[in-house]
C-alpha cells in the first residue's frame, strides 16, 4: 500500500496510485489528508446549498458537483495540485472528464470545519485566486456567515453576508441563495 508523506513532492499521477482508503488533497505537491466525515451541520448546509443551486441550474449548461470530486487546477497529469471542494460549478463541459475537473471551475464553495478553517481561509483562498476560480464562497457554520469572493483583475473582491441575507452568485446571473434556508434548522 502506497501512502504519501509530507516531505515528498507529489503529482496527480502519484495521487491516483494511493490506495490507503483515505481522501487526500495535493497543494503544490504537498499531500494533505482530508478529515473524517464532516459534521451534521456541514452536511446539512451542503444539502441546502445543493438544492438551491441545483434548482437554479436545472436545464442550464453549468454542472453542479459535490465532494468528493477531484479538481486538478493545472489540468495535466503532472499537475501537483488536486483539491476536493465541498461544491463546484463548472460551466465549460470541456473541463470535465471521467476523473473530475481539469482546470479552474467557475465557482467553488468550501464549508468550514474546525480542522480545515485555516486551510480553507488562507491556503485555498490564494490557490483558487491564482488558478482563476471566478467565484469562491467560504461558508462558516459557526458564525452563520458567507464570505463571497469574486475574481476581478486577478484579485478577489470580497463581501460578507449573514444568516438572513439573500446572496447573489456573480458568475451565475439570476441565481440568489437564501441564507435563511441554508442556516435554518
Amino acid at each position: 500500500m502506497l501512502q504519501p508523506h509530507r516531505d515528498t513532492h507529489y503529482t496527480y499521477a502519484d495521487y491516483c496510485a494511493w490506495d490507503d482508503g483515505k481522501r487526500w488533497e495535493l497543494i503544490n505537491g504537498v499531500a494533505y489528508a482530508m478529515c473524517p466525515a464532516p459534521s451534521y451541520d456541514h452536511q446539512r448546509i451542503i444539502v441546502k446549498l445543493t438544492i438551491q443551486l441545483g434548482m437554479f441550474l436545472k436545464g442550464k449548461p453549468c454542472k453542479l458537483l459535490i465532494a468528493p470530486f477531484d479538481v486538478r487546477l493545472n489540468s495535466d497529469d503532472e499537475d501537483d495540485t488536486v483539491v476536493q471542494p465541498d461544491l463546484v460549478v463548472v460551466c465549460d463541459s470541456a473541463k470535465l472528464d471521467k476523473n473530475g475537473c481539469k482546470g479552474a471551475p467557475d465557482f467553488i464553495i468550501e464549508i468550514l470545519s474546525p480542522s480545515t478553517a485555516r486551510h480553507d481561509r488562507w491556503l485555498k483562498y490564494n490557490l483558487y485566486k491564482n488558478a482563476g476560480v471566478r467565484e469562491f464562497w467560504i461558508v462558516d457554520p459557526d458564525t452563520k456567515t458567507v464570505s463571497v469572493n469574486v475574481l476581478k483583475d486577478g484579485d478577489y473582491i470580497g463581501k460578507a453576508y449573514g444568516d438572513t441575507d439573500i446572496v447573489p452568485a456573480a458568475v451565475l446571473p439570476g441565481c440568489e441563495i437564501d441564507l435563511r434556508d441554508v442556516f435554518g434548522a
